[in-house]
């Protein structure tokens, strides 16, 4: 198995400029977790290489091991020893987590195994319908009862041996993972004639349903199809030797859009044209919408080709890779609609409900119905924190949003690690976001003029997260907010909206430049900003400047904590003495009173404060160029930041 992939408990998606290269996707879920049980049911060994190593095969592979199959996994290569189609063991408790893929096919594997087992999941498992799968099997004579509510799980199978009837009826449009269960434990008890599973009503996910009939295939297998009937075969499953797993086809749908709205060329690597998976059809959503997409045996390459059109399309077929649709549509012009859908509402969460939440979220507006989704795009995208309801499709659906030119911070990231464990990390090597410049320093060193001006050499973006400090200790002022009175202040930090234009700052129209620059607000500022809730709430405030085509942020922390991969750090600091003289003139110059030993001492008492706060002391980053500019002019200062970043001292 792989090394686990950590992830902090939120993580945000910077500002996408550009995306190009490859990505070689991990093994698709749907094929890892039928060809495993397949595998497993079979006589002989398998051997199965690119398989994918993530939460719900690592969930497929304890069942089958507690069911006493013996599995040899190192890497993304596996033995499987079959068992014939007779588990070893006979009562068994399987914890199947919320994976789908293991709970629907294991449920119908197992109803006529001859044993006595108990299938169960997380809390959303036992939300997530199995009856129809359930109806079918007890139909035939299985013997399945419920623990908890009916028509969900968790459930208690109990022994049967052979089958009532020689045909069944199966519903197919709630998900086609009950018909995909029914088909794959089917040639092991039907009977001599054979099994007819007829599909009542529509049958959504069709491909999935083909894959599966393709799979067990390759495991000597050969179902018949007579529109929506199956004719299954008595036979045994027989091991292929070494079976080769395609990449996953819904993951290529996340790379794929990013190409699309960060330009490209992006080539996924192991699903093209010769894939079974149906999800490759999510290539034509993006024709439809403008993209441009070329084709390999084994590979799909996405890249921009002109403004994307808002689209009216049935994705019946595509239910995953549906949601990046969804994702696609704030960039469109127009209003998209998303239908066929409805299978959303019973996976890893109410996917429909969620998806018009967290859109809505960054500036959309969203319509949904029983099995539809309609979302109009805003003009602007907003900056938001985008939770995940531990739906590991939802995280990765909406990080090409950052291609908008905002930060999307995505909550519980950790979550991919159901399907794609690496998924942050290979986002990251594909993308390139806006550069930052992070000049950082103690009170009066200069760095907020310098930073200004450097701004507006390169014309990027400024950042003076002293004033965020600053905002907030003025609000506190006028709201009579206690210095120690942190969740307030983080409240206040919470709704705070500022603009800077120029060197001055606007907020909510308002321009409170001198109004937060007084000695009271700055003293206010230097006590506030020790405690950890305001920080964390001025935090994505201050990664959502992070805009194209750069940007230039002054204050304590910008290189080590906000912004630590910054293209240049610099500390610039200035002997105590000549802080205070500089103080001392700015002062004056506003026409303020002030006396030198005063503000000495206040200084002194700030950097006693900042160089020694229990979180994010100031200090200069590990890879920080240190500017002393006790001896400089604010002109040869600039000129030497501008120096270091146009000649290569950045990293």
């Amino acid at each position: 198995m792989a090394t686990e992939v950590a992830y902090p408990p939120e993580l945000t998606v910077v500002p996408i400029m550009h995306a190009q290269g490859s990505v070689r996707l991990p093994g698709s879920k749907s094929i890892s977790n039928r060809v495993l049980l397949l595998a497993a049911l079979a006589r002989g060994e398998t051997t199965l290489t690119g398989l994918l190593d993530a939460d719900d095969t690592r969930v497929m592979v304890a069942a089958l091991g507690t069911l006493g199959v013996a599995i040899d996994w190192n890497g993304d290569t596996a033995v499987v020893r079959g068992c014939a189609g007779r588990f070893p063991v006979r009562e068994a408790e399987l914890f199947l987590g919320n994976a789908g893929t293991a709970m629907r096919p294991l449920t119908a594997a197992l109803a006529f195994a001859g044993g006595r087992y108990t299938l169960d999941g997380v809390a959303r498992m036992r939300e997530r319908p199995i009856g129809d799968l359930v109806n079918a099997l007890n139909t035939l004579g299985a013997r399945i009862a419920y623990l908890g509510t009916p028509g969900y799980p968790p459930l208690q199978i109990e022994p049967a041996s052979a089958l009532t009837q020689d045909r069944v009826s199966i519903k197919g449009d709630v998900s086609s993972q009950f018909v995909t269960g029914l088909l794959m434990a089917a040639p092991l008890v039907a009977p001599t004639a054979g099994l007819r599973i007829e599909v009542a009503g529509s049958l959504i996910s069709q491909p999935y349903v083909a894959m599966t009939v393709a799979l067990m295939r390759r495991f000597g297998v050969d179902v018949r199809r007579e529109d929506l009937s199956f004719i299954v075969p008595r036979a045994d499953y027989v091991a292929p030797g070494t079976l080769a797993i395609e990449g996953d086809a819904s993951g290529a749908s996340y790379f794929l859009a990013l190409g699309v709205l960060a330009g490209g060329p992006l080539r996924v690597l192991g699903v093209g044209r010769d894939s079974v998976q149906g999800d490759i059809a999510f290539a034509d959503l993006l024709v439809a919408m403008g993209g441009r997409i070329d084709w390999g045996p084994d590979w799909i390459e996405a890249r921009a080709a002109g403004p994307l059109t808002a689209i009216d399309y049935d994705c019946t077929e595509i239910p995953d890779a549906a949601m990046t649709a969804a994702v696609l549509a704030l960039f469109a012009q127009g209003r998209t609609v998303l239908r066929g859908i409805g299978s959303w509402r019973v996976k890893e969460t109410d996917r429909i409900d969620a998806m018009a939440t967290e859109l809505a979220k960054l500036g959309a507006q969203v319509e949904a119905g029983p099995d539809w989704l309609a979302v109009l795009g805003p003009a602007t995208l907003r900056p938001a924190a985008i939770d995940t309801y531990d739906d590991h499709r939802i995280a990765m659906c909406f990080a090409p949003a950052a291609a908008g030119g905002v930060p999307v911070t995505i909550r519980d990231p950790k979550c991919v690690a159901k399907t794609f464990p690496r998924y942050f990390d290979d986002l990251r090597a594909l993308t390139t976001a806006p550069p930052v410049i992070a000049i950082d320093g103690p009170t009066a060193s200069g760095k907020g003029t310098v930073a200004q001006r450097v701004a507006q050499a390169l014309g990027f973006h400024y950042l003076d997260s002293g004033a965020l400090y600053r905002l907030v200790a003025l609000a506190a002022l006028r709201a009579g907010v206690d210095a120690q009175d942190a969740p307030a202040l983080a409240a206040l930090a919470a709704r705070l909206a500022p603009h800077f234009a120029g060197d001055r700052v606007v907020l909510d129209g308002d321009d409170v430049t001198d109004a937060i620059r007084t000695e009271e607000v700055s003293r206010m500022a230097s006590l506030i900003a020790v405690h950890p809730p305001l920080r964390a709430a001025l935090f994505r405030l201050q990664q959502s400047f992070r805009r194209a085509p750069g940007l230039v942020a002054d204050g304590r922390d910008m290189g080590t904590v906000v912004f630590p991969d910054a293209v240049l750090k610099i500390y610039l600091t200035a002997g105590v003495e000549q802080r205070a003289q500089r103080r001392l003139a700015q002062l004056s110059q506003k026409g303020i009173e002030a006396k030198l030993s005063p503000l000495l001492a206040d200084l002194r008492a700030r950097d006693e404060r900042d160089f020694h706060r229990a979180v994010s002391p100031l200090k200069p980053a590990e890879d920080a160029v240190p500017l002393d500019t006790s001896d400089l002019t604010i002109e040869q200062a600039v000129d030497w930041v501008l120096g270091a970043y146009r000649t290569g001292a950045r990293r």
